[in-house]
């Protein structure tokens, strides 16, 4: 049988895996009542109008003020928001205007003045005026924007919506193959080469990101829009859950007292500590993840859990590892609020119903990018520890297919769920989850990053935001006289017309060093020609986890001028320009990134 499809016989062991949730009990275990659980679900599973879902997502995306003229703003978020509406493609501007118009309607049946017409925020082009180009110079209109790729080729300079738009029009009129075939395989998909470099979560400023996930929600609803898939999302309701303990708890809860004791954790103490000890107890294990522990075993041993775990005290030597697997689960499934969160949880599973895997997948690397920082960070643990059980399949007899059907109901079906759907329903979307659930684990290393074509949509916002303040301070010199001001924009530095660019260091005592600027320097070169010098040596050990995982109180004690550190220690940095931090990984090239962002500074930190 391929492992790279799911057949009759693995999806058994999705239903035997419902049985086994079914029959745990799991409630009983913190003294919750079955009545308590699912009323807290009834309350978090309500679903707004039509009216509502529009400005609920027109306010997550930062426009309420294009329906809603009675909400105060000023006169920089009007700016920000007529900036950002001045990136968007053709297929994320209709997403918006959809939105609006079905705001604007609701606003309207309660009688509320003063509502601008939506008409005066998406004027059409006057007559004769072009159609408006996207950054990447393709038209935003008929163009088929994925002829340039192969069909394991991912294209991310083109907006995915485009793209979908573009599969969409070639093939009226022809009959789409279902991706979900019984012959249909995961395809070996890779990103495009991008000479700038590949962005991924975590390598942006705080305030880009804040842009990113703003486009990335306007660019994941374009594409569902463009597949004809009416999303209805839930709304999160604030409800009474625990707020100290291990298992029920929100993932923030558990972060917020885990960082009191080791700052930057992302990851909750309890799931990592499940995992290692997991795979101490070694991967060989047959039926690893598929076999579970007694129900009863199950249940006391979480109470302990409860009571022991962070004084140090539970008998870790003694846990079974199927019983460590069946925790970790019952820990996913315990979490108040679905780990893919209430608000995008329908969006994960509609997923399935879109017409190629390319696009599954660009849906999915969308999602992921829209969760908050702490369900990503435990689902990536997550989908790493299944990728590394996958690893030892000759052993445990799992693989792909069999972890993934085996997870699926764990991860989806959030406490309450089974009751609020038919069984018709509920066995429609066994095949689809797990097959969400494979692409996460499949694709881990696509997802987590962000498309080429999203930080160019943010570099265009930052461009727009500069020549204001360009603009201000300008109109400022002028009334005040003041000559001797510097000039407001930032030159292209003389180095880089030179052919050199002068990189940073300040934590070291060596802080600049200049680069010659050649057409194969990369950002790995930058860093290991600079640890070249005299003054900064690499050392064979390691900096300590203290350092590393919380660098500004270490610093504080031990000033990094003191140290020797090794390559892969530090990362080089663009800041300014067109962006206001990013971290390069290793293989951008140099001079390809300054013509893109040519007043950039560069920065090396640990």
């Amino acid at each position: 049988l391929s492992q790279d499809s799911l057949d009759e016989l693995e999806m058994n062991d999705y239903w035997k895996e419902v049985e086994n949730i079914a029959s745990s009990e799991v409630g009983a275990a913190r003294g919750d009542s079955e009545a308590d659980g699912e009323a807290q679900n009834e309350e978090q599973q309500k679903v707004p109008e039509e009216g509502e879902q529009a400005e609920a997502w027109l306010k997550e995306a930062g426009l309420e003020g294009l329906y809603d003229s009675s909400v105060e703003g000023n006169s920089d978020q009007e700016d920000d928001n007529m900036g950002f509406l001045s990136t968007l493609t053709r297929t994320q501007a209709a997403a918006v205007e959809r939105r609006v118009k079905s705001a604007y309607q609701t606003q309207r049946r309660r009688n509320r003045q003063n509502v601008p017409d939506v008409r005066d925020i998406f004027r059409p082009p006057e007559t004769g005026e072009e159609p408006s180009k996207s950054k990447e110079g393709s038209e935003n209109g008929k163009k088929d924007v994925t002829s340039a790729e192969t069909e394991t080729e991912l294209n991310v300079e083109v907006a995915f919506s485009e793209q979908a738009l573009s599969y969409r029009d070639n093939r009226q009129g022809t009959k789409v193959t279902s991706p979900k075939s019984p012959d249909d395989k995961l395809p070996n998909f890779k990103l495009l080469r991008d000479k700038t470099g590949q962005t991924r979560i975590g390598d942006l400023s705080l305030l880009d990101m804040k842009k990113v996930q703003r486009l990335v929600l306007v660019e994941s609803t374009a594409l569902f829009d463009t597949a004809g898939i009416d999303l209805k999302p839930h709304k999160a309701v604030k409800m009474k859950t625990r707020e100290s303990g291990l298992f029920g708890v929100p993932l923030s809860s558990l972060l917020e007292q885990d960082q009191k004791r080791i700052p930057g954790t992302k990851v909750p103490f309890i799931l990592q500590k499940l995992i290692s000890h997991i795979e101490e107890q070694g991967l060989d294990t047959e039926g690893l993840l598929r076999i579970p522990g007694a129900a009863t075993r199950i249940k006391a041993l979480c109470q302990e859990l409860e009571s022991t775990f962070y004084d140090g005290m539970f008998p870790w030597e003694h846990l079974k590892q199927h019983d460590a697997a069946s925790l970790l689960k019952l820990f996913i499934r315990e979490l108040p609020h679905p780990l893919l969160t209430v608000e995008y949880l329908n969006a994960f599973t509609a997923i399935d119903k879109l017409p190629t895997k390319k696009q599954q997948l660009h849906a999915l690397n969308l999602l992921v990018l829209l969760l908050p920082e702490a369900s990503r960070d435990t689902l990536k643990a997550l989908v790493e520890f299944f990728q590394r059980v996958i690893d030892h399949q000759a052993e445990n007899k799992m693989t792909l297919n069999n972890v993934s059907v085996i997870m699926a109901p764990n991860i989806f079906m959030f406490k309450g769920f089974r009751s609020k759907i038919t069984e018709q329903q509920e066995y429609s979307m066994a095949a689809g989850t797990a097959n969400i659930v494979r692409l996460l684990i499949r694709y881990q290393n696509l997802l987590w990053t962000i498309p080429k074509f999203i930080m160019n949509q943010v570099r265009q916002q930052n461009m727009e935001n500069q020549r204001k303040a360009n603009k201000e301070r300008a109109v400022r010199k002028l009334l005040k006289m003041m000559t001797t001001e510097k000039p407001p924009e930032r030159t292209i530095p003389e180095e880089s017309s030179q052919g050199f660019i002068r990189v940073h260091a300040p934590q070291f005592p060596k802080v600049s060093m200049a680069v010659e600027l050649t057409e194969d320097l990369q950002a790995s070169d930058v860093l290991t020609r600079f640890l070249s010098q005299d003054r900064c040596t690499p050392t064979h050990t390691r900096l300590s986890h203290a350092f590393t995982s919380s660098v500004a109180d270490f610093f504080t004690f031990c000033p990094l001028r003191s140290l020797e550190v090794k390559r892969e220690d530090l990362s080089l940095y663009e800041t300014g320009g067109n962006i206001k931090e990013r971290c390069l990984d290793g293989e951008t090239y140099m001079k390809d990134l300054i013509q893109l962002n040519p007043t950039a500074e560069w920065v090396i930190k640990v």
